[in-house]
């Protein structure tokens, strides 16, 4: 007889409200990819200056250039220590979506199911939980509406993603190595956060997590690798 994959436990699936779900997008994306090229230009011009005071023999002039160029290196890193002091976790429900912003802002994540459980796998090859199994399953989309029309159809690969359940006490809890393992026996693979996309195309990812019983207001961040997120997800 076939055998059947079984997850135990409660489920509980995260629907979005009726409204249209929440678009988390950072209001100052622009002004910050703008700025960023800006400094770029900017530096790269004090450098030719710098360069061709050098080679034709005008140390003032290299001077000065070097000095607007230590002076706006000195403002751009001012200002990206302003905008990481005043910046505030910003928590997401079930189906609203977080953007990130790097060079552009096609990606978007929502959490779209949450089920718990205390046992995960296939019914003869069962893996139980130190605690309770939550396994959230992301929605990774490239919004089409975020493109010009000039882009055309490329795929884009979204760079690897930190994903971490913080608790009200502040400590991390990584996937769990066993309980992923014992998913991907029941159910198969699902396709990782990397995975390319084509514009208007969405996956999901099923990200497993064994939480401690009593744990309080756990969240599902999802950040950039080695970088403290900006927004959370409630698991």
């Amino acid at each position: 007889m076939q055998q059947r994959a079984v997850v135990k436990g409660q489920r509980n699936k995260a629907r979005a409200r009726r409204r249209p779900p929440m678009e988390f997008m950072p209001e100052s994306a622009p002004l910050v990819i703008l700025t960023f090229l800006g400094t770029c230009f900017a530096l790269g011009v004090t450098g030719l200056v710098i360069v061709y005071g050098l080679a034709r023999g005008k140390p003032t002039l290299a001077k000065y250039a070097g000095i607007v160029a230590l002076g706006g290196a000195a403002v751009y890193a001012g200002l990206l220590l302003a905008a990481s002091l005043i910046s505030t976790e910003k928590v997401l429900r079930a189906g609203e979506q977080k953007y990130f912003c790097e060079v552009d802002c096609h990606v978007a994540y929502s959490v779209v199911d949450l089920t718990t459980a205390k046992t995960l796998g296939p019914p003869l090859n069962q893996r139980s939980a130190a605690g309770t199994f939550y396994v959230v399953k992301v929605k990774t989309w490239f919004d089409e509406r975020t493109i010009s029309s000039h882009r055309g159809y490329a795929p884009l690969s979204p760079n690897p993603r930190r994903v971490v359940v913080t608790d009200d006490q502040g400590l991390q809890y990584e996937p769990s190595d066993q309980g992923q393992a014992a998913l991907a026996q029941a159910q198969g693979k699902s396709a990782p956060l990397t995975q390319t996309l084509r514009p208007g195309e969405s996956y999901t990812t099923d990200l497993v997590f064994d939480l401690p019983a009593g744990i309080q207001n756990p969240r599902l961040l999802i950040h950039r690798c080695q970088q403290n997120p900006a927004a959370s997800h409630r698991a």
